[in-house]
């Protein structure tokens, strides 16, 4: 049986391809809600093109080409951070052995060592992922606790105040089940031309608190038919108003102040996550077993950032 406490060490491709990567692609991205790049070139900057719209012309020879399509570049500010997390041996033993145990492919008779690496790496993985999610959403830099980074609320009212983005001026209001649909009728309405032009391509959401998505569906059970009722006794997978995702960011138990009320209308690919194995020396996942403090350790340090893409295409509301 391999031991709890052998040394693990990912860097390079390991540490991309092991532990980083199955976070941010795949199904795992998509449950983010928003768009991951991964190892991007640092700096990390994006070109953003426009193309013209209306480029046709009446036939003749020569060359009568316009103007060039219009380029706009975004900078992601990427921070080096790193992850930390102790347990006591017998915690971390009893941790990573329920995982072990609650597959139902396991031999109980031949725990291997490449078992127990999985266990570990999925534990610590998953711990990341968590706070990674929380961080992109609430990070604020002037706080006390998530503020490595700012994240895309802290940005998003950034750039309201600034007068970057459409201002839904929501401070005199407490949301309630009768007047939830015009807080988000409201938000439509403030929305730029070019940000309603994106709803046919199934991508725009509003990205709300707990409790602005449980007055929605509040008032979904009031509504009487038949499909409100088998929604009630069966309850819904997801929730929409006139075709746009209503997304839970579930971050209300971390927000410092809980009254706090958050709604952002925008498309799903203008909030961008970047994360960064490769381009920075001394990136890289460690775990192992401290003797003298009986304890087994990990830590992971690597680059991130976030930001908003194009912030005339992000209408925020924040409710005091």
């Amino acid at each position: 049986m391999g031991l709890i406490e052998n040394p693990k060490t990912y860097t390079g491709r390991d540490l991309e391809t092991i532990f980083f990567r199955p976070m941010f692609t795949g199904a795992n991205a998509e449950q983010l809600g928003i768009r991951v790049l991964y190892n991007m070139p640092m700096p990390t900057t994006l070109q953003l093109w426009s193309p013209q719209s209306d480029v046709l012309q009446s036939f003749s020879s020569g060359w009568t080409g316009g103007e060039s399509a219009e380029r706009k570049q975004k900078h992601i500010d990427m921070h080096k951070v790193k992850a930390e997390v102790g347990f006591s041996a017998a915690d971390y033993f009893q941790q990573v052995y329920e995982l072990i145990t609650a597959r139902a492919d396991v031999n109980y008779e031949d725990l291997t060592g490449t078992e127990l690496e999985q266990a570990e790496t999925e534990m610590f993985r998953a711990a990341i992922a968590e706070s990674l999610r929380v961080m992109m959403w609430i990070g604020d830099t002037t706080a006390n606790r998530y503020n490595k980074f700012d994240g895309f609320l802290t940005l998003a009212c950034k750039y309201r105040d600034l007068g970057a983005m459409p201002k839904a001026d929501f401070s005199t209001l407490t949301p309630s089940v009768e007047n939830i649909t015009d807080i988000f009728n409201d938000m439509w309405a403030k929305a730029s031309p070019a940000l309603k032009a994106l709803k046919a391509d199934g991508n725009l959401a509003y990205f709300v608190t707990s409790d602005l998505y449980e007055l929605y569906e509040l008032y979904l059970d009031k509504m009487g038919c038949d499909n409100a009722y088998t929604d009630i006794v069966s309850g819904r997978r997801e929730l929409s108003y006139h075709g746009i995702k209503i997304v839970d960011m579930g971050v209300s138990q971390y927000l410092t102040t809980s009254t706090a009320t958050y709604c952002v209308l925008t498309d799903r690919r203008n909030l961008v996550m970047a994360v960064n194995t490769a381009d920075y020396p001394g990136s890289e996942v460690r775990m192992w077993y401290n003797p003298d403090e009986m304890e087994n350790r990990q830590r992971a340090v690597f680059l991130v950032g976030c930001d908003i893409l194009d912030e005339a295409m992000v209408v925020c509301a924040k409710f005091n």
